[in-house]
């Protein structure tokens, strides 16, 4: 297996004897023309579901808000023709989520009435349940690693599956809970703390099955799916010794359409960093010999941490040169040198000095695994660490 995904990764190679002639890439039709009808009635369907929400939502909606929906549509049919299983996902997302808005009936009260309401899908059901398949997840797959389980390895990639299903639908839920409290608390769902380690769990959860699909190999999964369990951990002491859960209004500076699409773009960098520092972990214990045989080849786990690094520091990018839009907007000024855009500016400066070393001098082997993993712990101070022990104009989020 490793040895096909190190020819893939490596580009086009010489090819084996006796093996056919690869099809030169002017003769292979265009991307749209390999399109299937699926793919097609796929794209349908979004349009049709945008129609809809615009039709029965849009007096709730801004400007803004239309624009984002509409442009939904195409972005979301290219995912889902490049990655055929979220397609499966977004309809799973569809159907839960509208099957709870039509069992609140527009009252929040029942919530605590209705039995797939509340034992299932509102917004707490929903997201407690996305907590404990991510742990069984996570067990699982470490069953299938130590005990070479084929078994074990796909009971997690279903749970891990599922646990992804329920955790956006808990978001979607939400969403709608906020409007059903009031009109003018209505909001997207990426608020606090709270929501955002969801969608931080969601993020890397849906990454890492990526890469499992792209490498066809689930032996990353133990490792990647222990940030993810930790990320729940703190979800569920966060929400129990804080009352995190419920649903507040926005405080002043989060009132802007910029939140909307920082903070998403912030946390895929949170989330691919993240992955990247623990198949860093699985790099350095094959290294040393540790679960060696049971590991992808070094070049493949390479290839995964540069991959998810770079695409982490690309949305990062774009996360800062938003917040310092938002920052002009809400408060005067581009940059106040706060101690949270100090740090995201550090966590900015290490992905960029790594990626710098990697395409200008070669970075690979243990050095750049132990970078990722350090980059970690800088990237978890920035989130967590700064709201902890520091204060500032971000302070609406401290702990």
């Amino acid at each position: 297996m490793s040895s096909n995904v190190n020819q893939a990764s490596a580009g086009m190679g010489a090819a084996r004897p006796g093996a056919a002639a690869e099809p030169a890439p002017y003769l292979e039709p265009s991307f749209l023309r390999r399109l299937g009808w699926l793919d097609w009635v796929f794209a349908l369907l979004l349009a049709v579901g945008a129609g809809v929400a615009l039709t029965r939502y849009g007096n709730w909606m801004n400007g803004y808000d239309k624009a984002v929906l509409i442009a939904s549509v195409p972005t979301f049919a290219l995912l889902g023709w490049h990655w055929k299983p979220v397609r499966l996902l977004m309809v799973v997302l569809a159907v839960l989520a509208l099957s709870a808005l039509q069992l609140y009936q527009g009252q929040l009260a029942r919530a605590e009435q209705a039995f797939f309401l509340k034992y299932f899908l509102s917004s707490q059901s929903a997201i407690l349940w996305m907590s404990a398949l991510v742990f069984l997840s996570t067990l699982f797959y470490w069953g299938g690693l130590l005990a070479r389980s084929a078994t074990g390895y796909s009971i997690g990639h279903k749970l891990c599956w599922a646990a992804v299903a329920l955790g956006f639908t808990g978001l979607l839920v939400r969403w709608y809970e906020s409007y059903l409290i009031g009109t003018d608390i209505g909001h997207i769902p990426i608020s606090n703390l709270y929501e955002v380690f969801v969608l931080f769990t969601l993020i890397t959860s849906l990454f890492y099955l990526y890469y499992e699909g792209r490498y066809a190999t689930r032996a990353l999964g133990p490792f990647v799916m222990l940030v993810v369990s930790a990320a729940v951990g703190f979800l569920l002491w966060y929400t129990v010794s804080r009352n995190a859960q419920e649903i507040q209004p926005l405080v002043p500076a989060l009132q802007s359409w910029w939140m909307k699409i920082h903070v998403p773009a912030n946390f895929i960098g949170y989330g691919t960093f993240a992955l990247a520092a623990m198949v860093a972990v699985a790099y350095l214990l094959k290294q040393k010999g540790i679960l060696a045989e049971r590991l992808p080849a070094l070049e493949v786990l390479d290839d995964v941490m540069y991959k998810a690094i770079a695409i982490g520091f690309a949305f990062f990018t774009i996360a800062t040169i938003l917040g310092a839009l938002w920052a002009a907007e809400a408060w005067g000024g581009y940059w106040s040198w706060d101690p949270k855009e100090t740090w995201a500016l550090i966590v900015w400066l290490n992905y960029a000095a790594w990626l710098h070393m990697r395409l200008m001098k070669g970075l690979r082997g243990t050095m750049a695994a132990w970078w990722a993993l350090v980059g970690l712990l800088v990237t978890t101070f920035a989130f967590l660490g700064v709201n902890m022990f520091l204060s500032g104009l971000h302070s609406y989020g401290e702990l």
